[in-house]
Parts: C-alpha cells; sequence; structure tokens
C-alpha cells in the first residue's frame, strides 16, 4: 500500500498531535485534526491542518473528520472518556482507512495493564479482535518527557519539587520522537502487526531530570519526597481519575527498585537518534521561568 494522502489525528491537540502533524505534513500527508468545541489548544497545530470538531464519546460525531480518510494516529482520552464507544469508533475508522496507529503504554508491554481494564490493553485488544483489514501498528510507549511540566509550577514558585519517588528511573521519551516513529508507521510499509517500545535513550530518576532542568535554566532546584498518599491527593483534586493515580504511583514505587525498560526502536524507525531529556528541557526551558 502506498503511504496514505490523507490521516486523522484524534486528540490532536496534547503532547504528541502537534508534532505528529508536523511531521506528516513534512512527509507530504494531508493531516485532519479532530477537537472538541472550543478546545483552547488548537493554536497549538500547525496552520495546514484542517481541524475537525468532534467528540469520541459520540461517534457519528466524528464522521465527517474521517470522510476520504486512509490513515489514523489514534490516542484516546482516557482521562476524560471511558472506552464504552471505542468499538464503534474503531468500526468507523476501519470503514475509511487502511492504516491504524494506536498509542499504547509500555504497561502492555511488561504485562502490567490487563485487558480489562478500559485502558491501552483493552483498546489494543479491540484491535486486534474486531478488525481484519486495517493495518495496525501499536506504540507502546514510556511516559512522555512532557511529563515532567507537572514539575513547571513548583519550579517557578520557589523551585522546590515535592513528589513521591524521586528515585524512579525512567526512560522517557520525547513526544516529537513518539510522533515520528508513528508517522513513519503511517506512511511506509513494513510497520503491519507491530508492537513497538518506544522510549528515550537513557535512563534517569525523576530527581535527575529535575537537576538537567535546573542546568538548562540556570537555576539550583530541590527535590523533597512526599508520602504517596499526599502526592495522590493533590493528582485526583488536579483531574487523574482515582485508579490512575494510583496505578501512576504504584508504578514509580516499583521504578526506584527497578529502572523502566528500553528500547532502540526510535533509531530504528526513523533512522536518527532518540532525543535526550537534556534535550528536551532545553527545548522547553522557558515553561520553568
Amino acid at each position: 500500500m502506498s503511504a496514505p494522502c490523507k490521516v486523522l489525528i484524534t486528540a490532536a491537540t496534547g503532547n504528541v498531535g502537534p508534532h505528529a502533524a508536523a511531521h506528516l505534513l513534512e512527509a507530504g500527508v494531508s493531516v485532519r485534526a479532530l477537537v472538541l468545541k472550543d478546545d483552547p489548544h488548537v493554536g497549538r497545530l500547525p496552520e495546514r491542518v484542517e481541524i475537525f470538531e468532534g467528540d469520541l464519546g459520540v461517534p457519528d460525531s466524528i464522521d465527517a473528520a474521517l470522510e476520504g480518510v486512509k490513515g489514523v494516529f489514534w490516542m484516546w482520552p482516557f482521562f476524560t472518556l471511558g472506552t464504552a464507544t471505542a468499538l464503534t469508533v474503531l468500526k468507523k475508522i476501519e470503514k475509511q482507512a487502511r492504516r491504524l496507529v494506536l498509542v499504547s503504554s509500555v504497561g502492555v508491554h511488561i504485562g502490567l495493564e490487563p485487558r480489562d481494564n478500559n485502558c491501552h490493553a483493552y483498546l489494543e485488544g479491540l484491535v486486534e479482535d474486531h478488525t481484519s483489514d486495517l493495518e495496525w501498528t501499536f506504540l507502546r510507549t514510556t511516559g512522555f518527557m512532557a511529563n515532567a511540566f507537572g514539575f513547571a509550577p513548583q519550579v517557578r514558585n520557589g523551585g522546590i519539587v515535592r513528589f513521591p519517588y524521586g528515585a524512579a528511573a525512567r526512560t522517557s521519551v520525547h513526544e516529537g520522537d513518539l510522533a515520528a516513529v508513528g508517522v513513519r508507521a503511517l506512511t511506509s510499509d513494513g510497520h503491519a502487526g507491530a508492537r513497538y517500545l518506544v522510549t528515550g535513550p537513557e535512563s534517569l530518576t525523576q530527581k535527575e531530570q529535575l537537576r538537567i532542568i535546573g542546568e538548562e535554566t540556570g537555576r539550583e532546584l530541590e527535590w523533597v519526597d512526599v508520602h504517596a498518599g499526599a502526592a495522590r491527593e493533590q493528582m485526583v483534586a488536579a483531574g487523574w481519575p482515582p485508579d490512575y493515580a494510583d496505578g501512576a504511583l504504584d508504578y514509580f514505587e516499583r521504578l526506584t527498585r527497578e529502572p523502566e525498560v528500553g528500547s532502540d526502536v526510535v533509531r530504528e524507525v526513523t533512522g536518527r537518534p532518540a532525543r535526550t531529556f537534556r534535550d528536551w528541557a532545553r527545548e522547553n526551558a522557558d515553561a520553568f521561568r
């Protein structure tokens, strides 16, 4: 199959979507973005992207966005939407598209997520069990480097970050690199049925990430470990579903004892090395000032 001439990105205005849009446009592909009505972050998308309003929770609302599309970069907004409509959405995608990239999770790769959790493993199962014509690729990613934006308010307001498990060692991936792998899967052959573990090139503890942010912003920053229960309350208050907050904190605790898995998939698929956390921190230093 030749590269799709038109690709739809769902949940398009988050950390990954704008990067995916830019890579697709660079590859000569027409890009559509599915966004919620009055999405305040539409401005993150490149100018040449076609904007379609729709809601994955209301499957009929995405029909116009899917018309004529041959590829879908599928991200599901788990924090704000359950997966009750996911199968209906998937069948609509299959009627139009021939290639699908699903942003999944390292939790599936290491067997931490069961299929009945209504999360990434559940979506992978839907794709495997309920499609026959789609050429699909799963991107089982570790944490985004952009998750460090969560430290920004504390960095700006005194420079002391209070959060549990500073010793948790992660192989976080630059969201632009994750997008590049997905775009290569959508626009070139040889990726159908692949389950890629997509990670950054290094293992860094959360405390080490903070140190690098400090070096790139010219400040001395301090990490203070706090009890997981206190962090959980803050995470839930900030909009995290309680089960997600519990799962994240349990995983962080695990990573204090065994570093997160890593891979060289970014280089293998895109032909260039994955960017480091220092690269990311330098690009985004203003967010911490």
